[in-house]
């Protein structure tokens, strides 16, 4: 009798172990297909990401390339405008020729505008290298300090950047001691005329 009481115990013990294990292998199954579910999601969404930026990233390959060249035509464009300044001052067929290329610049700008790049104006504001390219500094103070005396050439932007900066005159503040230096060298120089006399 006790060994088949034992035998009981013992089926009972193995089937209770045989039941656990049956409940792991089943919560192991729903873990790996959660886990695998999951997966799925994040390299769904990777997929995504990678989709958007590489998207971005042709989009501003294709407008830098577009910048680019349009910096190329820019001396034309100046050349143009120069030319055209020159012609305003001529007479008869002269006047006619400018007023085609009168034309063909304002199509070029129309190019330029539609593709967002524009010309900004330099003169009288402050210095910014982000903006401009000092040509020259001219020591004055008729001007305040790092302002922007004359704009040797125009300055063009789009939305996202300077595709060419304005190349400028800036002015520069001369120093007071340059100042009463020089005063003092005006003042000797005068004292020394009156005593050659």
């Amino acid at each position: 009798m006790k060994e088949k009481e034992m035998s009981e115990k013992e089926e009972e013990i193995i089937e209770e172990e045989v039941s656990k294990e049956e409940e792991i292998e089943e919560l192991s199954l729903e873990e790996q297909l959660k886990e695998s579910g999951n997966k799925y999601l994040l390299l769904l969404a990777e997929m995504e990401n990678t989709r958007k930026r590489m998207q971005k990233e042709k989009n501003e390959a294709l407008l830098f390339a577009i910048e680019n060249t349009i910096s190329e035509l820019l001396p034309i464009i100046d050349n143009f405008e120069n030319a055209l300044n020159f012609a305003d001052k001529a007479e008869g067929e002269v006047k006619n020729w400018s007023m085609g290329f009168q034309m063909i610049l304002s199509q070029l700008k129309e190019v330029l505008h539609n593709h967002g790049v524009v010309a900004f104006h330099s003169k009288g504001n402050m210095f910014d290298p982000h903006y401009h390219e000092a040509m020259e500094i001219v020591e004055t103070n008729d001007y305040p300090d790092g302002s922007i005396i004359e704009e040797l050439a125009k300055g063009y932007k789009s939305a996202n950047r300077t595709i060419r900066p304005a190349r400028v005159k800036v002015a520069k503040k001369i120093e007071e001691k340059l100042v009463e230096d020089t005063k003092e060298n005006e003042e000797t120089e005068e004292e020394l005329i009156k005593e050659d006399k």
